[in-house]
């Protein structure tokens, strides 16, 4: 609770800079901020205590991915310094992607469907305007405008299936719904079934998961790179948490209603998104689609449904996060050298700087889930999670999945060793500060993976 006061109070500070002029220090405020919302958070930990009548709970899952979101808000901050710097709409940049991550905070944490209603909003609604930041730019007038409609539909979505859920529980409390459905105690089975269906269609928007996933190559390259990053990491983080504890807390005592649906929504993203990202030349989109197979990945251990899936999901966000921040990082650099985000631009890297090549290195096969890093352990657990369940065939897939993604993630590690005439990249120091924080984490990981498994 103390977090999410911290984090608002940096969101209205931010939102009134402009009118008490304190523009010039907002950042290190900021940043002041986010490290005690840490602090306050891990204080927190084994509390597990309600507030708002039960409407939300702090506990070690919510305190786990809370941290793992601000933390990464906190390397988003040191990458996206200088992005805003020229804009007179600096201080409502800044506000905006805090409020987004209270919304995210509230995904994570939420004991009541209205909750977690009010989480997505405050997320999406920021991230709506966000993505249209770059007024100039066409594409991004375009992203923002594609990412409203589309957000819109599964709004409705989610709000109808909020209802039907209610109408056969009497209940938005999740703990309620979960007793009532263990019970059988149901107004109407079917109606419980259609608002679970609604609900995960909702949620499936939100992950960017298969076959509503339409919306997220298409606002992750026309949206600015450096939101974009903060999509691909927190917002992807918020969703998933939010997907996970909703199914697993609260109709875990119907499985047949949604798992066969999800197991197939699972292995689609996991296949669609793997082999459209192998047709990429523009790396920003090749991106976009590595994120869909990866939140198909994520989704196992909502299928898994054991006790170790909350900690193997969490490993995975936490890896994932690592290296897309660290990827998009190096994609700005390049990009801002080179002026376009083609994988030729790419090209000659190793020879002119071999610290970004590097960067690349680790990233990529953090990604791809390549031994020592820490993907290599994330597939690992949430795979190890899901055969304990009997989703072997799901988890041949996902390897399947995992070994196409090799090649359109190896392609960039070819790239940087292949002869160009691009410019030299010199990457800013504080994008060296991000890029060399993340490789840290995958590598760190990668070698003791017991610093995070067992947490949850």
């Amino acid at each position: 609770m103390k977090t999410l006061i911290i984090l608002t109070s940096i969101g209205l500070v931010g939102l009134f800079s402009e009118i008490f002029r304190i523009r010039k220090i907002l950042l290190p405020v900021v940043f002041i901020g986010l490290i005690a919302a840490i602090a306050t958070a891990v204080g927190d930990w084994n509390t597990n205590v309600s507030y708002y009548n039960d409407m939300m709970v702090v506990d070690n899952y919510s305190l786990a991915f809370s941290i793992t979101m601000i933390a990464t808000t906190f390397l988003w901050f040191i990458m996206s310094s200088g992005f805003f710097s020229d804009d007179s709409n600096n201080s409502d940049h800044f506000a905006l992607i805090i409020f987004a991550l209270i919304g995210a905070t509230l995904m994570t944490s939420f004991n009541n469907m209205l909750m977690l209603f009010l989480g997505i909003e405050i997320l999406s609604i920021s991230m709506y305007i966000l993505a249209g930041s770059n007024k100039t730019s066409l594409a991004s007038n375009e992203s923002a405008l594609k990412y409203f409609l589309m957000g819109s539909f599964a709004t409705g979505f989610l709000l109808f299936g909020i209802a039907l859920v209610y109408g056969a529980t009497a209940s938005f409390n999740i703990t309620q719904i979960a007793a009532k459905i263990g019970t059988g105690d149901l107004q109407s089975s079917w109606m419980l079934y259609t608002g679970i269906l609604m609900m995960m269609i909702a949620m499936a928007f939100k992950v960017s998961a298969a076959p509503f996933h339409f919306w997220a190559p298409d606002v992750y390259q026309g949206a600015p790179t450096v939101i974009t990053s903060f999509m691909s990491t927190v917002v992807k983080t918020a969703a998933v948490a939010a997907f996970f504890r909703l199914f697993i807390h609260t109709f875990a005592g119907q499985p047949h209603m949604w798992h066969t649906t999800l197991w197939v929504i699972s292995a689609l993203t996991i296949i669609v998104g793997n082999i459209l990202a192998v047709y990429q030349t523009n790396v920003k989109r090749m991106l976009a689609y590595s994120s869909i197979s990866h939140a198909g990945y994520m989704l196992l251990a909502i299928l898994a449904m054991n006790g170790s899936a909350g900690s193997s999901l969490l490993f995975y966000a936490i890896a994932y996060s690592a290296s897309s921040l660290a990827s998009f990082a190096i994609l700005l650099t390049v990009s801002g050298a080179t002026g376009n985000e083609s994988i030729e631009s790419f090209y000659g890297l190793g020879k002119k700087n071999p610290f970004v090549a590097v960067m690349v290195v680790i990233s990529v096969l953090s990604l791809a889930g390549i031994p020592p890093t820490a993907g290599f352990f994330a597939k690992y657990y949430i795979f190890a999670t899901a055969m304990q369940n009997g989703l072997t065939p799901l988890v041949l897939i996902a390897i399947a999945g995992s070994l196409i993604g090799v090649l359109y993630y190896f392609r960039l590690i070819i790239a940087i060793f292949r002869d160009g005439d691009n410019q030299a990249v010199t990457p800013a120091p504080l994008f060296k500060v991000v890029m060399v924080v993340a490789a840290v984490i995958a590598l760190a990981l990668g070698i003791v993976p017991g610093l995070v498994v067992g947490l949850l």
